[in-house]
């Protein structure tokens, strides 16, 4: 089978691989769909905290169950799945006291250790496999995955009904916060991205308050900010833009060695709460029943697609800004326009 490989930062291929055969307590999955994102940019370039080369990227993957291993049960040949990347160790503190997310260990497919699924067939243990229904569209399910990272960040926040949100970026993750943000009870939702092409995506999926700086928004200030740029320069403008007593979230992922400056004495003076959020923890099967629910708009969301030969090509497009949400589509001959970018 055709595999993706990052064979080094800044290097990769496709190859010819034997088929994997799922262990106990393990699914093949033949993958549908697999999205292109920020974090396989930052583990491409070996910017990526703990990512062990030779990898296959890719893990916001939907698929079809093929093979099943010994004691697998949830699933059957012939379902329709989505895929959690998080893997744990499950021994460690943060394993045992229920942060697993946090475990010293987390080994996300395609992220850190183990391969995944920019390629025709991936395993993957069971216990992250979650069943779709059999409507469910396969290929926008896709977008399952960075929907359980967005409901995680918003456990995060100590929402309040009726506070107003600025969301810096309008990628897939700005997207996805800035539609459930109405869900977590916000009276407004403000969204800033330099690129006025995704702004045009944000109008699209019902986020009316779009611009290309915060500055030319109605209001100075936010109950709750939200970073999903990973820009130091973004940060730095948001920090500021929080109401006294308010919160921000850095969710976008920035290099590892990177620093932003900010004042800490506006910290203190105005009691800012400043709040991380790492994948995802106890949010995979809600973000399936949440998408299944129609609680976000998907289908603008994904402008293109591409085959497995075409990976490069994709990721110089994510990295320009160009189109929407990019997928691998491993069963596809050719690549695709599906949404006017």
């Amino acid at each position: 089978m055709r595999a993706v490989v990052f064979e080094s930062a800044g290097t990769l291929a496709l190859v010819d691989r034997p088929d994997p055969i799922p262990g106990a307590k393990e699914v093949l999955v033949e993958v549908a769909a697999v999205g292109v994102c920020g974090t396989d940019t930052h583990v491409f370039d070996g910017e990526f905290e703990g990512t062990v080369f030779p990898l296959v990227p890719g893990h916001e993957a939907t698929g079809t169950v093929v093979a099943i291993g010994e004691g697998v049960t949830s699933v059957a040949v012939g379902d329709h799945v989505a895929v959690n990347p998080s893997t744990t160790c499950g021994e460690c503190e943060f394993c045992l006291n229920g942060k697993n997310n946090l475990c010293r260990f987390w080994n996300g497919l395609g992220v850190v250790a183990s391969d995944g699924a920019s390629q025709e067939r991936f395993v993957a243990p069971v216990a992250n496999v979650f069943r779709l229904k059999p409507e469910t569209d396969i290929f926008q399910a896709a977008l399952i995955e960075p929907l359980a990272c967005a409901i995680r960040a918003y456990d995060l926040l100590p929402r309040k009904m009726g506070e107003h949100y600025l969301v810096y970026g309008s990628g897939t993750m700005g997207l996805l916060m800035a539609q459930l943000a109405p869900r977590a009870g916000a009276a407004s939702v403000t969204i800033v991205d330099v690129n006025e092409s995704r702004l045009e995506t944000a109008r699209e999926v019902g986020i009316e308050l779009a611009y290309t700086s915060a500055d030319a928004a109605d209001r100075q200030r936010w109950d709750v900010v939200i970073d999903c740029t990973g820009n130091i320069r973004a940060i730095e403008d948001a920090l500021p833009r929080v109401k006294p007593g308010g919160t921000f979230q850095d969710f976008g992922v920035a290099p590892a060695d990177a620093f932003a400056r900010y004042s800490p004495f506006r910290v203190y003076r105005d009691e800012i709460s400043i709040v991380g959020t790492m994948a995802v923890l106890n949010s995979f099967g809600r973000a399936v029943e949440m998408f299944e629910a129609g609680a976000i708009k998907s289908e603008p969301m994904i402008s293109h697609s591409f085959s497995l030969e075409d990976y490069a090509q994709a990721l110089d497009m994510f990295r320009a800004g160009t189109g929407r949400k990019l997928q691998i589509r491993p069963g596809d001959t050719r690549s695709r326009e599906l949404w006017p970018a």
